[in-house]
């Protein structure tokens, strides 16, 4: 929830001494005794209870324990539970201070807890953490509801509210008043006490299914490998993807053998270049049957209960849809409107995919192949396709774009735009070897940020690549706290003495990834709830999506893009071939994107409570839209993580949303130049650093002074005529 520390809440610990107005037997008063003392003892020596005492405040990851997160939750809890309660018990008549800046500067302990924990589950579970997660969620929510479901609390909310036109606040002020209002509004607030206990049992149910899907997925993905025991099997692969197989078969304990399993850096190479079909239509299947196998971890009637209880639950709270009430809050504001979105984008992409569809067949054809080309091809004949016509090889770039050359493009771009700089530490406090830390200095050469970057791949990690804060950025109640920001990426292990090569892709990646790290080290906000990426779903995408650009400008290329061996400068030939290569596919990757989406908005628009064949509802979906065989969803419903794990339900089209803000952004740095200092500085002021500290498209308008069009997010895709 938006104007309040409240990620997550409390929930209630009745352990409280000296409350002479209680009458109590001496058996009571002894087993209170010993519930305080054990909780004392759970707490002594804790890290979370102190200052770190490490530069900038950074965690303590070298003390920090498992077992020191479930008794820091529930101390956290017990103080926010406190601190919530002297607001209600103030005497004073409500204002804007005494009620919704103490609100907001609750939860202190809470929130420290919580960004580190939240933090280790995504980058470097254990089972631990993970069945500290599931004991630890039913208290979150619970404590959620305490706040948003407490009547008394809710009056003085409204008092204040009430009276928003006489106050005289700042933007960031009235932003953070009329966030608090409507989190208690849609937080059920309204409702009568008997819906409000039914909105409490949804709320932890749906908090419960969502952690059972993710630990699912996660036992899926990691269990799944494809063993190679013929080296025949590899022909097509690069030696880089092979000597990688053969490290994981030696981890995995298949020594002398080749292991390829369903993580990315993975099944990518291995569908593109792989030349045994067989083999691509196994590992594929296996990637695409994740939490859809009828066993233990199977996922569908967990996806199906929590789309159900979704939709009950927006109903309870007055919305026809779960993504009604979820859109409210969002730039798009009604799934009307995302659907019409794209809808004016699908018949392009659909067209373009069917003509790739034609192009790969008629190549199929040219072999002799005597097969109708299936999902598992498209990478493998798409590649084909691009090395013929472009006689360009993605496999070519990656001699050029070594992770520590691309992250000095990254850091390059960074210091032409804004003026600043990093240095790196290697004497801080990490959560695993893997990390790298650097200080990050704004152009006034004053300490910004602490910025983390976890680049490889390995079991401990959920898939993907996202951006997360230790710390956030802000200035409130006389406390100048400065951002501890971190970029988690699934990057191949380099193989033996070799640095580890990115593909074009993935170099895009992590430019994108250090657009989210801008958008929470350049945060200068008053509130913590407004700082950084706290801005809608739909929005926060747009400022890592513009600064994916800057990678392709031949004038960056020039800075980072050299052979890890030779030194060599990027040919100019090779670039203009990935310029020219830019277009091709987008098709498929427009289409399979906007299928997830689709699925997403079909799951999330459910007006009735009725459960789903999930199989049948995905099926239907997939058909209505007209999806063609050759193209698999990006995420089918069983392993879409973001939508049935993470924040992204009835939001998946946030990326699409975002990308039009960024292709038509990045046009006023391609009419002013992409380093014009004034244009940089526009950006700068009106979107990095305002957080969500004011209506996010108007401040899109204050940057632009136009609306943003379509236009320009065609054309980069060379979907448009």
């Amino acid at each position: 929830m938006k104007g309040m520390t409240l990620t997550p809440l409390f929930a209630a610990m009745a352990l409280t001494l000296g409350l002479g107005a209680c009458s109590a037997t001496d058996t009571a008063q002894s087993q209170a005794t010993s519930q305080v003392q054990a909780t004392s003892d759970a707490l002594a020596g804790n890290p979370f209870m102190a200052p770190y005492n490490t530069f900038m405040e950074i965690p303590a990851f070298d003390r920090i324990k498992a077992e020191h997160f479930l008794p820091a939750f529930k101390e956290g809890i017990k103080r926010q539970k406190a601190e919530i309660q002297a607001i209600i018990d103030n005497p004073q008549a409500p204002t804007f201070a005494n009620t919704i800046e103490a609100m907001e500067f609750s939860g202190d302990l809470l929130t420290r807890v919580s960004n580190v924990f939240f933090n280790l589950t995504g980058a470097d579970t254990t089972p631990e953490l993970q069945a500290i997660s599931k004991e630890v969620s039913p208290l979150l929510s619970s404590a959620e509801d305490d706040i948003l479901l407490n009547d008394q609390l809710f009056q003085k909310v409204k008092a204040v509210y009430g009276q928003k036109d006489k106050l005289g606040l700042n933007l960031a002020q009235a932003k953070l008043l009329e966030d608090t209002y409507k989190g208690f509004s849609r937080g059920g607030a309204n409702l009568s006490e008997n819906d409000k206990a039914k909105l409490r049992e949804l709320n932890g149910e749906i908090a419960k299914l969502g952690l059972e899907f993710g630990d699912h997925l996660l036992a899926e993905t990691n269990a799944f490998e494809l063993v190679v025991d013929n080296e025949a099997d590899l022909s097509g692969l690069p030696k880089d993807v092979i000597d990688g197989a053969a490290e994981t078969a030696a981890k995995r304990g298949h020594p002398g053998k080749w292991v390829f399993t369903t993580q990315r850096p993975s099944i990518t190479p291995f569908l593109t270049y792989a030349d045994n079909r067989e083999l691509r239509e196994k590992l594929f299947k296996g990637y695409i049957e994740r939490g859809n196998n009828n066993d233990a971890n199977d996922n569908k009637k967990i996806l199906a209960k929590m789309a159900s209880l979704r939709a009950e639950r927006a109903q309870l709270l007055g919305y026809a849809s779960h993504a009604h009430y979820v859109l409210e809050e969002r730039t798009a504001k009604t799934p009307e409107n995302v659907y019409g979105l794209l809808n004016k984008v699908w018949p392009a992409a659909i067209k373009q995919a069917k003509a790739e569809v034609a192009e790969m067949q008629q190549l199929i054809d040219a072999e002799g192949g005597n097969f109708k080309l299936q999902a598992w091809d498209w990478w493998y004949y798409a590649d084909k396709i691009r090395t013929a016509k472009y006689s360009f090889n993605e496999q070519d770039t990656r001699p050029y774009f070594s992770l520590e050359n691309t992250l000095k493009g990254v850091f390059y771009t960074a210091n032409r735009l804004y003026g600043i700089t990093v240095k790196e530490r290697t004497d801080l406090p990490k959560y695993h070897p893997d990390v790298r830390t650097f200080e990050v200095y704004d152009k006034d050469g004053q300490l910004m940020a602490v910025f983390m970057g976890d680049y490889w791949v390995r079991d401990s990690k959920r898939g993907g690549a996202w951006m997360n804060s230790y710390r956030k950025q802000y200035q409130m109640n006389g406390e100048d706290s400065k951002p501890i920001i971190v970029n988690v990426l699934n990057f191949p292990r380099p193989a033996g003495n070799e640095p580890t090569l990115l593909t074009f892709d993935e170099a895009s990646t992590l430019f994108h990834e250090f657009g989210h790290a801008l958008h929470g080290m350049l945060s200068k906000v008053e509130y913590r709830s407004q700082g950084g990426t706290a801005v809608p779903r739909d929005y926060v995408e747009f400022p890592s999506q513009v600064n994916e650009n800057w990678m392709t400008q031949p004038e960056v290329l020039a800075q980072f893009a050299r052979h890890y061996k030779t030194g060599e400068v990027i040919p100019q030939a090779l670039v203009e071939k990935i310029q020219a290569a830019s277009k091709f596919n987008q098709g498929f990757a427009t289409v399979e994107y906007m299928a997830a989406t689709l699925l997403d908005l079909d799951w999330h628009s459910l007006t009735d409570t009725k459960e789903r064949d999930a199989a049948k509802f995905e099926a239907d979906s997939l058909a209505r839209m007209g999806l063609i065989p050759e193209i698999a969803p990006r995420y089918r419903s069983t392993y879409f993580s973001h939508i049935f794990s993470g924040g992204y339900s009835a939001g998946y089209y946030s990326y699409i949303w975002s990308d039009i803000l960024g292709a038509d952004a990045f046009e006023a740095f391609r009419e002013n130049g992409i380093f014009d200092p004034a244009t940089a500085k526009a950006f700068r002021d009106n979107v990095l650093s305002k957080g969500g500290s004011d209506d996010p498209m108007k401040l899109y308008q204050q940057f632009r002074g136009k609306e943003a069009g379509i236009e320009p997010l065609l054309r980069s895709r060379g979907l448009m005529d």
